[in-house]
């Protein structure tokens, strides 16, 4: 599996439809993600978003049937890792769970940031020089494993919407976060301009990813699918359907 059968005219690939599941039904997979703007949105009661289509492209092509919930982070984790069926993006694949779940991407990119208050002017030239302050993290996150796991200071919640706050009540030093979700965030909490960017410290590519139950040649496929679609313009047509968002 994983290989173009045929090519249309048009230059469309003719992709092998996975196998049937139970009583002849057709593959299908629970997806969950999170309110990450503009990776995956909740608008009008759907999930959309630029990961969003991606993963609807592919498994259309694929075609497994999906049903997409957004949901708080941890929830949506925790369902991906429980469920046999289960997957989860947009998801950083980290040491720490490359053997947690199958993977299928990237399906975007992001950054990780630490941000601080304007008043107070923190000087960061590289994540090391963070190493004495107090950062906030959203709990689950994979910001919040990888400065954990290398014994930086790390106080965490479960809404990151409230760390603003936390920052300029000094109640932490640092936030670490993405620019996109930074961003929200921060709009929220009416700090702008009184929240900077202080260190851009990771560039991070982002999956789907899948329970280690899902098939492996289901995985397979839908990578040689996503590759074939970087090679078609539909990603670089999706992206650029998202670079300027959020729009006037």
């Amino acid at each position: 599996m994983g290989r173009c059968l045929a090519t249309l005219a048009a230059g469309a690939c003719v992709w092998p439809v996975l196998a049937a599941g139970a009583e002849g039904a057709a593959p299908r997979l629970h997806v969950s993600t999170e309110n990450v703007p503009p990776a995956s949105i909740l608008k009008d009661g759907k999930v959309v978003g630029r990961a969003t289509e991606k993963i609807e492209l592919m498994m259309a092509r694929a075609g497994v049937a999906i049903d997409i919930t957004m949901l708080p982070w941890q929830r949506a984790y925790s369902s991906a890792k429980l469920r046999q069926d289960g997957c989860v993006y947009p998801a950083a694949r980290s040491p720490e769970r490359e053997a947690m779940f199958k993977w299928v991407g990237p399906v975007s990119l992001t950054e990780w940031v630490l941000y601080g208050t304007a008043q107070r002017q923190l000087r960061l030239a590289s994540l090391e020089d963070a190493r004495p302050f107090k950062i906030a993290a959203y709990l689950g996150d994979a910001t919040e494993q990888f400065l954990q796991a290398r014994g930086f200071k790390v106080e965490s919640v479960a809404n990151d919407a409230l760390n603003p706050n936390k920052l300029l009540g000094n109640r932490v030093d640092l936030w670490a976060s993405t620019p996109a979700r930074a961003g929200s965030y921060i709009r929220q909490a009416h700090a702008e301009g009184k929240i900077v960017q202080l260190l851009s410290y990771n560039k991070v590519p982002l999956y789907l990813a899948c329970n280690p139950a899902v098939p492996t040649p289901w995985i397979d496929n839908l990578n040689a699918i996503l590759a074939h679609m970087e090679r078609d313009g539909s990603i670089k047509a999706i992206d650029e359907k998202y670079a300027r968002w959020p729009q006037p």
